[in-house]
């Protein structure tokens, strides 16, 4: 009896380390990613002299909230800013789903000829950096007449080869019974496709529409070459007007950084879940 007490003691030992060192390696990735939030949220409400003061302390000294109210004043067109980066984000991703939900559909799912080498060649673009389609894609982003538009930093980047590439490993992994019963009750490749594929594909959906959505509002390069005025340009290159050539508001900047913070908490707040069932239930297979 003495040696089954001590073992089931030691057994549960054993099986409760791995949970303890879980919680303590998420508890320390946690911090490593809230803490500069943090910092810069309270930074946001220091004075100029207290945000470059040392020792650095992260309380204000005073708290004052002259920075937003500076925002706010209208000398800067910050809620310019917000609005086009909110349009620009939100129309390029809509258009992000349509093509790219699509286009996998039918990689993943209908027979044509030279389908294999059609894919291969959209994954191979993924491979290319970015930084190569400038050019190009200045030169027909001014052959259009889109310079200095929201057209210009919505368009050139709503069909990449990503999201292809992602819903189609998705909807390879639903369950072909569904779409052969469609297909016995008379339902055509549309159909399936808008009344079973994509209600199925929800979470996958939810998941690139987070990650276009925050591709497009954290770029800076691209706005900075194609929206010339400054009314025009997106948050992000806007911020950085905020810090001058000799000297920097820090507190002004972090205000910014904080407000351009906010859709992208709230985004993934209301997409977490489909996140995570997304992350759980899609495969790479294929």
């Amino acid at each position: 009896m003495s040696t089954v007490t001590e073992t089931i003691p030691r057994t549960s030992r054993r099986a409760l380390a791995p949970s303890v060192l879980s919680y303590v390696a998420l508890f320390l990735i946690s911090f490593i990613i809230i803490v500069p939030l943090l910092w810069m949220l309270l930074t946001s409400f220091k004075t100029d002299f207290d945000a470059i003061n040392s020792p650095a302390s992260p309380w204000p000294n005073p708290f004052t909230i002259e920075a937003y109210v500076t925002l706010a004043s209208g000398d800067l067109p910050i809620l310019r800013w917000f609005a086009n980066s909110v349009i620009a984000a939100t129309a390029q991703t809509v258009i992000i789903l349509v093509t790219a939900s699509a286009a996998a559909y039918a990689l993943a799912r209908l027979e044509f000829r030279g389908k294999r080498i059609v894919f291969g060649a959209i994954v191979a673009t993924l491979l290319v950096p970015g930084v190569i389609f400038l050019i190009p894609n200045y030169l027909i982003v001014d052959s259009f007449g889109w310079l200095d538009t929201l057209w210009a930093i919505i368009v050139p980047g709503s069909a990449g080869a990503f999201g292809v590439f992602f819903l189609r490993q998705f909807f390879i992994s639903l369950p072909g019974e569904i779409e052969e019963a469609a297909r016995v009750d008379g339902a055509g490749d549309f159909r399936i496709f808008w009344q079973i594929i994509l209600p199925l594909s929800r979470p996958a959906l939810a998941t690139l529409a987070v990650l276009s959505f925050l591709t497009n509002w954290n770029d800076f390069i691209w706005p900075i070459y194609v929206l010339l005025s400054p009314e025009n340009l997106t948050l992000q290159p806007g911020l950085s007007v905020l810090q001058g050539t000799y000297s920097t508001h820090f507190g002004i900047v972090m205000a910014g950084a904080v407000i351009a913070s906010v859709p992208v908490l709230i985004l993934f707040t209301l997409a977490q879940k489909q996140i995570v069932e997304s992350v759980a239930s899609s495969g790479v297979k294929g």
